[in-house]
């Protein structure tokens, strides 16, 4: 006879233990223990030189006028943004197909470019001639942020010239906001610590970024009209030829006495979104990268075939 074992008084008999239903992790980017994130738009060698490339050309483009002769047509500056402009769209297109070929965007990183110019061109008229309030701004500077140099500046540019479209304000200044605005954002995805860097001392940096390189986008828009405004004062006017120092000098004047109001107005404004809207707009955009995984590569195995009998 085989023996029962003893069940203990008041208890049942045990029931089998059901497997418990783990839900796996969403798909993202592989890497090793120990290593830092990527980016989720990576800045290869090829963008990085097309990007240097067309900074060089807008600097030369913004400051040609301060080595200019006396005898200089300076008027010509409103007439070589066309040139600017036919420069500047094949390097755009350079730059994201720059980034394709070093693996860090594909099609869902231009989607998320398109959707966010589109949301930028559409917060710029909001404010765009009532004290300099651009709300634009703000959105850049996060964007930028989580989305890296690269792609910023990229965003930057596409937004500018979507929004020029969509307000009518296309002009000889179009290809100088353009550069400018890019510059703005691509600034922001140089900052330090994209991977460590989160909370409040986040959002800090990112406002005092925000409320900086405004007052920096102003200038050096002033700087492209500075150079062809007629009738201004003799202390604050550009005087072709003369020493650069002192053409710097009435420059400053010039833009102290023209635009730091309406370049504060656009600092205030984008600190004040920053810091609001932030943490909530940072959450979901780096939620949209995780999923859409942009660095990670496709990989096929061979099936398994069964033996034969």
């Amino acid at each position: 006879m085989t023996s029962v074992p003893p069940v203990s008084p008041g208890r049942g008999p045990r029931r089998a233990r059901r497997p418990s239903l783990r839900r796996d992790p969403l798909p993202g980017p592989a890497r090793a223990p120990g290593t830092r994130p990527a980016r989720s738009v990576r800045l290869g060698p090829r963008a990085v030189a097309a990007l240097v490339l067309i900074s060089a050309i807008g600097v030369a483009a913004f400051g040609w006028p301060l080595l200019a002769d006396a005898d200089a047509a300076i008027t010509d500056h409103a007439q070589d943004a066309p040139w600017l402009f036919a420069a500047l769209l094949p390097l755009l297109v350079g730059v994201v197909v720059a980034t394709i070929a070093d693996g860090g965007m594909d099609a869902k990183a231009v989607a998320m470019l398109g959707v966010l110019a589109a949301v930028g061109a559409a917060l710029r008229p909001l404010g765009a001639g009532t004290a300099g309030l651009e709300p634009m701004f703000f959105l850049m500077v996060l964007s930028g942020r989580v989305l890296g140099p690269g792609f910023g500046f990229v965003l930057g540019s596409v937004t500018m010239f979507a929004s020029a479209l969509l307000t009518g304000g296309v002009g000889p200044w179009m290809p100088f906001q353009m550069l400018a605005m890019g510059w703005f954002t691509m600034g922001a995805g140089l900052l330090p610590g994209p991977d460590r860097l989160r909370g409040r001392a986040e959002l800090l940096m990112l406002a005092g970024y925000g409320f900086a390189a405004s007052f920096a986008y102003g200038t050096v828009m002033n700087l492209q009209g500075w150079t062809i405004v007629p009738g201004t004062a003799s202390g604050i006017s550009f005087h072709a030829g003369d020493p650069i120092g002192e053409n710097l000098v009435r420059f400053v004047a010039y833009v102290l006495a023209t635009s730091l109001g309406w370049d504060l107005g656009r600092a205030a404004l984008t600190v004040v979104l920053t810091l609001a809207v932030g943490p909530t707009l940072l959450k979901a955009l780096r939620r949209a990268t995780r999923r859409a995984a942009f660095e990670a590569q496709v990989t096929f195995e061979p099936a398994k075939t069964s033996p034969e009998p």
